[in-house]
């Protein structure tokens, strides 16, 4: 609460928030954008990495862009598309690289060669518009959700929550550190 009439909230939206920089920050209807500013400038110079969510939407962007693409991994699980460890392997082996790096909108833009995103547009627009057209809509069936744990326990090979979290948060360290020392 700021100044009793305004709010201002701070949102972490993932797991391990103690390492992952990303804060999300949104104002009420009454939050003047001093009040951001503030924000943003203190999180900065903690070392996090704030955003300005210009309106509250449910959920927080960076999951509502996860739930996005869960969404079309569980289509394609229960599609018989591939399995769950496969759909995993497709993001942490491909896109997940570089989206440790950048987002989407520079991803694409350097997919574009010297024409950027301009070029990536005039020749990829097209055919991806094509391919939203048939993304999935799936329905956390009794019979999916039991894929899902069995592809999991598959992938987990009797590891533990814990040593899981563990072996993340190991990683993640690393990869800030890597992240810090390119820039």
């Amino acid at each position: 609460m700021i100044a009793g009439t305004r709010t201002l909230r701070h949102r972490p939206p993932v797991q391990s928030p103690h390492l992952v920089p990303l804060v999300e920050v949104v104002g009420g209807e009454k939050t003047g954008s001093a009040a951001i500013e503030r924000a943003l400038a203190f999180y900065t110079t903690i070392g996090t990495q704030p955003i300005h969510i210009r309106r509250e939407v449910p959920g927080h962007v960076a999951n509502r862009l996860q739930a996005a693409l869960w969404r079309e991994a569980l289509h394609l699980v229960a599609e018989g598309v591939a399995s769950v460890a496969d759909v995993d392997t497709a993001i942490s082996a491909g896109p997940g690289l570089r989206w440790a790096l950048m987002g989407p909108h520079l991803t694409f833009h350097l997919a574009g060669g010297v024409g950027g995103i301009d070029h990536f547009l005039d020749q990829f627009a097209a055919p991806m518009a094509n391919w939203w057209e048939t993304l999935g809509n799936p329905t956390l069936t009794s019979e999916l959700k039991e894929r899902l744990a069995a592809g999991i326990a598959v992938q987990t090979a009797g590891r533990g929550i814990a040593e899981l979290a563990a072996w993340r948060d190991r990683f993640l360290v690393d990869l800030l550190a890597l992240k810090a020392g390119q820039k």
